[in-house]
């Protein structure tokens, strides 16, 4: 790479630790210098210095991370770095940190930031110690204190035996709902006010696109924000922003939310903190009577959302004014309930002395104010008459849920994300469609915007291949998922498994799961029959291993080497039409002139293959085969938006051509 000419002020800085010979290319025995990584670096230097919005698309191996995290440390000022997994916010913490604190002649100190029910509750564990709920007694708590008594973080990944989906973690989880605040016995000892004041300390604030959109939630209503104020912002893996964002700019009541609410109405009742019987006894049937509320309503909502022939581990069925009529009467006991809550915890609630400190344990406060919030989301939901909003039914396993999420999020993240700070870098591999990133631009409500196109610096043409198979059915026809099993059991045998074959729905993953398994003798691993990260676990250390995967594997996964060479995926990644938030969002480009599959469907299905075809080729070194089983990318006029946008490997249509580029060492 040729020499970078000298440039002034930040910009001269970052440029100078990115040239041949920089404080890179001393710290980092394997350093090359690439043009991509210092043109990025140049661009976020900018806007650390002058403010503004970048756009930044920066393909696999542009070494993205190095190019904002360089000039955000340079800059002096604190900096929010958002990232969209907890992998990544791993990565940058624990290796690209200190990397950069020992290449870099400048202190600078860092905070990584997870979602607060990541973190144990030390108010809720001393409940629980001195109570005598059933909670009390589980096996797991003395392990969570003993735990909680030598840990410096508080956070949950120290307890490595520790199942990741144990029911007990939400009983000690530090959740802004049940938090007490400044009020806590425990305020200063606590990990999440001890996270939050090394953040305030702190230069690189490192949190994730979850804790990002929690936080900004929870700052409309003035309580539990943990994030603090930042000038600047990196928003990496900006292109799940929207998800997030849709998720928890929403209203939800669910089967859960209220059970987990009953049983902390309980274990207050069990503290002791209530003093007399009666009053013990009004609050335990208050509890019962909000139980039995709950249970109607949540069983004549499934009943008016859910059909027997529906059974599925997830499902979401849009909500309508006639079907929540059926729930409206029943509800309203609910609501009746939560405000008997409301009124007899209020009474309870602790009396202020002349200086203003609580004279009792302020428990009863945030119970008495989360039954009001209840039963206001309640009554919101029930109405379904904000126009900005999708209502639905969700069935997630055992659970029910009442939503409502917004239709369009692009002002929320204008209003609550991008606005809030001077300067903001969103990046991605996958950010454009088309070659303009118009799409992104229109979803997140960004406006006027500098924007950036870095190849990646893999060859594709000598590393990867793309096969197409030249015939196969309509996706949509019953013929396809055996034609598809076909095609991924000689692709399986040409590759020697080592792949990640990924669906579109568990549906198509069973179908095709039983044809390959009955044909081929490769260790196949399934999702949904471990955690994801023992699954990820398993796949690198078995040889010549295959996961079956859906959404979750389409990214934020890297397997880098020969064990993973193949990666196939069954359909185009199109958001079913009859998923609500799809539904409505398609509706309302309609409704404003527009044409969704053009402008909505398309655009996120290209992102999403993009993303799933990404886990593929993750280093330099790195060769293997893609593979898109379904036959639209040849035979409908969109396809060539769809080609145009994967990576630019070789295309064939024959599985003798596979062989051999296996064949080739």
């Amino acid at each position: 790479m040729p020499e970078v000419p000298a440039l002034p002020g930040l910009a001269g800085l970052t440029a100078q630790v990115f040239r041949a010979g920089g404080a890179l290319s001393q710290a980092l025995p394997d350093y090359e210098p690439r043009a991509g990584q210092a043109e990025m670096a140049a661009r976020v230097a900018d806007v650390f210095e002058n403010g503004g919005v970048l756009l930044a698309e920066a393909g696999t191996g542009t070494g993205k991370t190095l190019a904002y995290l360089v000039p955000a440390i340079l800059s002096r000022q604190r900096v929010l770095i958002s990232t969209g997994t907890k992998n990544l916010q791993e990565q940058i913490y624990f290796k690209d940190i200190p990397t950069l604190r020992a290449a870099l002649d400048v202190p600078f100190t860092a905070t990584y930031m997870k979602g607060r029910a990541n973190y144990v509750c030390l108010h809720r564990i001393d409940l629980l110690s001195e109570g005598n709920s059933p909670q009390s007694h589980d096996v797991f708590l003395p392990i969570i204190r003993d735990w909680s008594k030598t840990t410096d973080t508080g956070d949950r990944a120290e307890l490595e035996d520790l199942p990741e989906d144990l029911p007990f973690w939400s009983e000690v989880a530090a959740t802004a709902e049940a938090c007490i605040g400044n009020d806590c016995p425990r305020y200063s000892e606590c990990f999440v006010t001890r996270m939050r004041q090394r953040a305030a300390e702190s230069d690189v604030v490192i949190v994730n696109h979850h804790l990002l959109c929690a936080d900004a939630a929870v700052r409309q209503n003035a309580f539990g924000e943990v994030i603090p104020a930042c000038a600047y912002a990196v928003v990496d893996e900006a292109h799940q922003l929207e998800d997030v964002a849709t998720q928890y700019f929403g209203f939800s009541i669910s089967t859960y939310r209220i059970e987990d609410y009953a049983r902390d109405v309980e274990r207050f009742i069990a503290s002791g903190s209530v003093t007399t019987r009666s009053a013990q006894m009004e609050l335990q049937q208050g509890v019962d009577r909000l139980r039995d509320h709950a249970r109607s309503f949540f069983t004549e909502l499934a009943f008016a959302h859910r059909s027997n022939d529906r059974v599925r581990g997830e499902e979401r069925v849009r909500a309508t004014d006639q079907s929540l009529a059926h729930t409206r009467e029943v509800a309203a006991y609910m609501a009746g309930s939560l405000d008997l809550l409301e009124g007899g915890l209020a009474l309870l609630a602790p009396s202020r002395s002349p200086d203003d400190e609580p004279s009792a344990p302020s428990d009863v406060v945030t119970l008495s104010r989360r039954a009001g919030e209840i039963r206001d989301e309640l009554r919101f939901l029930l109405r379904a008459g904000d126009p900005a909003y999708v209502y639905f039914v969700e069935f997630r396993g055992k659970s029910v849920f009442l939503r409502a999420s917004p239709i369009d999020v692009s002002e929320i993240v204008r209003d609550l994300l991008l606005d809030r700070v001077r300067g903001t870098v969103l990046t991605s591999a996958t950010l454009t469609v088309d070659g303009a990133f118009d799409y992104v631009k229109g979803r997140l409500g960004i406006g006027q915007a500098e924007e950036v196109r870095l190849a990646s610096e893999f060859d594709y043409e000598s590393q990867a291949l793309l096969y197409l198979p030249p015939r196969m059915p309509d996706p949509r026809s019953p013929e396809f998922a055996l034609a598809a099993g076909h095609q991924v059991i000689e692709l399986l045998k040409r590759s020697q498994g080592r792949a990640f074959v990924l669906f579109t729905s568990y549906a198509s993953l069973r179908s095709v799961q039983a044809i390959v398994e009955m044909a081929l003798e490769y260790p196949m691993l399934v999702q949904g029959t471990a955690p994801r990260s023992q699954l990820l676990k398993q796949f690198r250390e078995t040889p010549n291993s295959v996961l079956f995967a859906t959404s979750s594997f389409w990214q934020g996964v890297d397997v880098v080497g020969e064990a993973l060479s193949c990666v196939i995926v069954d359909k185009l990644p199109f958001a079913s039409p009859s998923d609500p938030v799809t539904s409505a969002r398609i509706e309302a480009i309609r409704a404003k002139g527009g044409e969704p599959f053009d402008e909505y469907q398309v655009p996120l299905a290209i992102l999403t293959l993009q993303q799933g075809l990404g886990r593929l080729i993750r280093h330099r070194r790195d060769r293997g085969v893609l593979a898109v089983l379904d036959p639209r990318m040849r035979t409908k006029g969109y396809g060539r938006r769809f080609i145009a946008s994967v990576p630019p490997a070789p295309v064939v249509h024959n599985l003798d051509a596979v062989e051999r580029f296996f064949s080739i060492v």
